[in-house]
C-alpha cells in the first residue's frame, strides 16, 4: 500500500511503475475522448475485490497489463509515470476493518517532469477513469479541509525542497483527497488523488490536522 501521509510524500509518494500515455499528455481533446469511453464508476470503494479486479480489467482508460490486478504501473518516457491502486486499507493507512475483501480506497498518482501537474489535470484524470457521475459527485462535494491554511507554514516533508498543497472533499457518495507537491520554483511535477469511503474521512482529517 502506498503511504499517503502528507508529511511523508517526499520519500514515499513516487511508486515504482509508469503512466498512461493519454492521461500524461493532458491534452483537452485526449481527455475528452477518454471521458467518453470511461466505464461507469461501479468499482469505486465499497465493492468487493473480485468486482474491482473485473472493472479494472475492462476499463479502457486503465487498460491493465495481463498480470495487473489491483495495481497498475505505466511508464511512457523517463520522468513520466502513472500508478493506480485499489486497496482494502482505509485512506488513513491503518489496518483494514473486518471485511478484508472490500475495497476501501482507490488512488492514482502522476509524476511528470515534462508537463507540470495542475489541479484541473487531476480532476480530468478522475473523470477519465471513473466517468461523469463520480466526477460530478467530486466537483459538487463540500470542501472539508484544505492546506496549507492562508498564512500558515506548509507542513514539513521528507524532502525539504517540496511544498504540499491539498484539499479533501466530501460528496454525496464518496470522499476525495487531492494533493500536489510543488518545488521551490512553484512548479508541480507530482500529484495524486484518492476516492474513498466517507466512513474513513474522520481518521484522515485527524491525520492531516496541524500538529
Amino acid at each position: 500500500m502506498m503511504t499517503w501521509c502528507s508529511r511523508s510524500l517526499g520519500r514515499a509518494f513516487v511508486p515504482k511503475g509508469g503512466f498512461l500515455t493519454t492521461v500524461l499528455k493532458g491534452g483537452a481533446a485526449t481527455l475528452a475522448a477518454l471521458t467518453l469511453t470511461a466505464q461507469p464508476g461501479w468499482t469505486i470503494p465499497g465493492q468487493t475485490v473480485t468486482l474491482t479486479e473485473s472493472w479494472i480489467r475492462n476499463n479502457p482508460t486503465l487498460n491493465p497489463a495481463p498480470n495487473e490486478r489491483l495495481t497498475i504501473n505505466r511508464i511512457v518516457v523517463p520522468g513520466q509515470r502513472f500508478t493506480f491502486q485499489a486497496s482494502v486499507f482505509p485512506i488513513s493507512g491503518v489496518s483494514p476493518g473486518g471485511n478484508r475483501r472490500e475495497i476501501r480506497t482507490e488512488q492514482f498518482s502522476l509524476v511528470d517532469y515534462a508537463n507540470p501537474i495542475t489541479p484541473n489535470r487531476l480532476d480530468e484524470s478522475l473523470r477519465a477513469i471513473y466517468g461523469q457521475d463520480i466526477f460530478n459527485d467530486y466537483r459538487e462535494g463540500a470542501v472539508r479541509l484544505s492546506y496549507p491554511a492562508r498564512g500558515a507554514r506548509p507542513a514539513p516533508t521528507d524532502n525539504p525542497n517540496l511544498v504540499l498543497r491539498g484539499e479533501v472533499r466530501q460528496g454525496e457518495q464518496f470522499a476525495y483527497w487531492q494533493e500536489i507537491a510543488y518545488d521551490r520554483t512553484g512548479t508541480a511535477y507530482l500529484g495524486r488523488m484518492a476516492i474513498f469511503l466517507k466512513a474513513d474521512l474522520p481518521a484522515l482529517e485527524a491525520q492531516l490536522a496541524p500538529q
